[in-house]
This record gives structure tokens, C-alpha cells and sequence, in this order.
């Protein structure tokens, strides 16, 4: 007996990958774009499939096995938001990146740990809102098209008093044919009249003692038509009116109310939250004066991610099954300095290693969206060919590499600052460049950045 799984979120869950990967299948998906860390990826595979084998389960059984939270150490710029972002992108799940150290205890004004799971709900809302505008997407086209159809060549009254195109051909014919300009794009410039709403109200918001806190009530759900909730005639050209009638078509078509619950239901069986820097909130009380403490932040965050139900303005939503990847540099601090509760919330430990010049030049070259690729790219819309020799790659890894040793550690984005350096004078010069194609090569690597790397102090302050 499978564990019951609302239809709706069924139906969606089989659209995605999650159902049918197999660890070692979403670690070869990761290797596209990610080197190295094979431990990380491993754990996030095994979390990832474990929910697919909980859904299989019988729902009592089910309902008490927690996902396995994973808590991921190692500097910066090693690929621990990267790894958990293509997770996400791989399985369509709602995906949240944000900080502890936002957060704040209760009684203090900062983020409210609550306000995490809210914000994961609105992410989930707007993915699951675009799938069903591609769902309607052509139905919502062709009903557009007849009401700009309609405009162009109103209707006749009937007898009986309601708007029907008379049976002649000749009515036909001739809207036929203004369909067939309105497709090819004819009749943009033509100016129509059509009834637009006045922009909608935000939501309330007010100042509680978990900060600012957004209330799930628009005026116009109040009173309709106050501040401005009205129709208003406005003459524009077809094509600005087609956009605008298509958004509101999109709105009639797709059931808000729908969209809000599979939203929560996604959120509960496949969200993820990356938590980062928690080693900021890592550490014991002093016990001296009334400042904001780092163990009340981690015991409001305790309950977030044991399991509790959190409101929010698309219904309630429960954070059992929700799986949270910590992650932190623990330079300072240890995960052995969290409480003993947060400890156990974090069963998978994996540690993350130190990116060196093989896993540089790797990262410049291998994955789909390697450095040198994206570079390339962003000059062939000038109409420029670069080429980068294999000893111009090298080069650059091992002043990459150099540079994070002699100054701060940041890891792969490193590599990011000295490929803008190398490239800086090609990217501005680029569009009165007569010599369409460039070939890089160590030398000139060395040349772009020689004054640099030769200067100690310069060398810190701009790579």
C-alpha cells in the first residue's frame, strides 16, 4: 500500500524527474555542473530518493520518517548552495536560499524564523502558477484573439437582444481575414478601445514583534472597486492590448485557489530549504547583557525544522517532510557548539574539501556552464571567436589558486575575478575590434595580469 498522496500533487509529482532518478543518476546530472564534492552529492541523492521511497510506503509508516536533514561544512566557493540549487532545479521543487543569521530571537526586531516558510510558499505559488499558464496558454491565446476579433468587427444585436455574428459568409470572410493580418502581426500598430483595471492594491502590512509581516488581505477582496479597483477605457495599439488581455485572460482561466493548495502540498512533500551560515548562530551563551542570542536563534529554529504547522496567507502549512541542508564554514565554531536538539535535526554531516588548481581548470572547462564557455558566448554576440589554449587555462587556474592561498580563501569564485581581469580589455574593446578572431594564450594571460600579481598589496585588493 502506497502512501496517499493528494491527486493533484500526484499528478505533479509525476511530471518531475525526483520519481524516477536513482542516486547515481542525480549525481551524474549534478557532475554537469558541479566538481567535485562527491560526498555532498551523495548525501543529497540518497535524501532525494529516500523521499521517493516514503511514497511508497503505507501513510502511517510514512507520516514518521523524517527527511534526513544534511549539514554541509566547508569554506565559501566550494559548491554547497550549487549543489542543493540544481537539486532543486532537477526535481522542480520549491527552493529557498537564505541566511540564520537574518534571523533573530523572539522579542527582537529582525526576521521572524517563520517568515522562511512563507517565503518558500510564495516561491512555490509562482512555479506552480507558471505550469498552469502553459497549460492554458493556448486556450487563453485563441480567446484573446476572438476579443480582439470582436472589437475590430463588433457583433450585430439579434433579435432577441444578445450579441451573435450573423450566419452570412460574407461576416466570415472578412473576419477570417482580419485573423489572418491580427497573426502575422499586421495590425500592431492599429488603435483599439478596451476596458482595463487600475492597478491592484498591495497587501497590508504591519509591524509586529517578528518584524514586518505581510497579512494575506487585499483591499479589493474587502470592498471591490475601493482605491481604484475600476474599469477604465483606455485606447492602445493591438499589440500592447493583446498583452494585456492575455494576462487577464491568464488570470480568469487559472483557479487561484487551486494553484494556493498544490503550492502548499508541493511545499510539504518536496521543499527544500538551504540554511546558510549557521555556524553564525553556533555557540553558547555568555550570560552577559540583554543582547540578541545566538542559542535563542537556534531554538526558534528548532521547531521549523522538527515539524511544526506555520500559517500563512495560502493555509497552513506543515514543515515535517520539508528538507532543510544546512551549511557553514565552522572556522570559528564547530556544529558541536549548536544545541544538542539542532545537532540532532542534522543527522548527515558531509565536509566539504578545498577546490585546487586541477579542480580550477576542471571548473573553467568541463561543466555545461563552464567560465570559458560563458565567455565565448557573451563575445559571439559581437561576432567574436575566442580561443583559449590549454596552458591560457592552466595559467589562470594557477593564479586562481595562488591568490586564494596568499589572500582570503573564496573558493571557485576566485576564478571569476581573474577571468574578468584577463578579459576586461577584449569585452571593452570588443564591438570596434576588426580581428574577429582571438586566440588566448599564456602569455597573454600573464601580460593581463602581470602588474598585479606582481604587487602584493594590489593583487589583495582587486583579485
Amino acid at each position: 500500500m502506497a502512501i496517499a498522496l493528494p491527486q493533484s500533487l500526484e499528478k505533479s509529482i509525476k511530471q518531475t524527474k525526483d520519481a524516477e532518478l536513482t542516486p547515481q543518476q542525480i549525481v551524474a546530472e549534478l557532475d554537469k555542473f558541479i566538481i567535485g564534492q562527491n560526498a555532498a552529492k551523495k548525501a543529497v541523492a540518497i535524501a532525494l530518493r529516500n523521499r521517493y521511497r516514503r511514497r511508497k510506503l503505507p501513510p502511517e509508516l510514512a507520516d514518521e520518517i523524517a527527511p534526513k536533514n544534511i549539514l554541509m561544512i566547508g569554506p565559501t566557493g566550494i559548491g554547497k548552495t550549487e549543489i542543493s540549487r540544481r537539486l532543486a532545479k532537477l526535481t522542480y521543487s520549491p527552493f529557498l536560499k537564505i541566511e540564520a543569521s537574518k534571523f533573530t530571537e523572539v522579542g527582537y526586531v529582525g526576521r521572524d524564523v517563520e517568515s522562511m516558510i512563507r517565503d518558500l510558499v510564495r516561491i512555490s505559488v509562482d512555479m506552480v502558477k507558471s505550469e498552469k499558464v502553459e497549460e492554458i496558454k493556448e486556450k487563453a491565446r485563441k480567446n484573446v484573439e476572438e476579443r480582439i476579433l470582436d472589437i475590430l468587427l463588433p457583433p450585430l444585436k439579434s433579435k432577441v437582444g444578445t450579441f451573435e455574428p450573423p450566419e452570412d459568409a460574407r461576416f466570415k470572410e472578412t473576419r477570417e481575414k482580419f485573423r489572418k493580418q491580427l497573426r502575422a502581426g499586421l495590425l500592431d500598430d492599429r488603435m483599439i478601445e478596451i476596458e482595463m483595471q487600475e492597478s491592484r492594491s498591495s497587501p497590508f502590512e504591519i509591524f509586529s514583534s517578528s518584524g514586518v509581516e505581510e497579512i494575506g488581505i487585499h483591499i479589493q477582496e474587502m470592498i471591490p472597486g475601493l482605491l481604484g479597483n475600476k474599469a477604465k477605457k483606455r485606447k492602445v495599439k493591438i499589440k500592447e492590448a493583446h498583452e494585456y488581455l492575455l494576462e487577464d485572460e491568464q488570470k480568469r482561466l487559472i483557479d487561484m485557489d487551486q494553484v494556493s493548495r498544490l503550492a502548499v502540498e508541493r511545499v510539504e512533500h518536496s521543499g527544500i530549504i538551504f540554511l546558510d551560515e549557521v555556524d553564525k548562530v553556533a555557540g553558547r551563551e555568555t550570560g552577559h547583557g540583554p543582547e540578541v542570542s545566538r542559542e535563542g536563534v537556534q531554538r526558534d529554529l528548532l521547531p521549523i525544522i522538527e515539524g511544526t504547522t506555520v500559517n500563512t496567507r495560502y493555509g497552513l502549512v506543515r514543515t515535517d517532510h520539508i528538507l532543510f541542508i544546512g551549511a557553514g564554514a565552522f572556522h570559528v565554531s564547530k556544529p558541536s557548539d549548536l544545541i544538542p536538539e539542532l545537532q540532532g535535526r542534522f543527522p548527515i554531516r558531509v565536509e566539504l574539501t578545498p577546490l585546487d588548481k586541477k579542480d580550477f581548470i576542471k571548473i573553467l572547462t568541463e561543466p555545461e556552464n563552464a567560465l570559458i564557455k560563458q565567455y565565448s558566448a557573451l563575445l559571439e554576440t559581437e561576432g567574436i571567436k575566442v580561443s583559449y589554449s590549454n596552458d591560457a587555462v592552466d595559467e589562470i587556474a594557477e593564479i586562481a589558486e595562488k591568490v586564494n592561498e596568499d589572500a582570503e580563501n573564496i573558493g571557485a569564485r576566485r576564478l571569476h575575478t581573474v577571468m574578468e581581469k584577463v578579459m576586461e580589455e577584449i569585452s571593452f574593446e570588443a564591438p570596434n575590434i576588426k580581428n574577429k578572431k582571438i586566440s588566448i594564450d599564456r602569455k597573454y594571460v600573464q601580460k593581463q595580469l602581470k602588474d598585479i600579481i606582481e604587487d602584493q598589496d594590489l593583487s589583495r585588493f582587486i583579485l
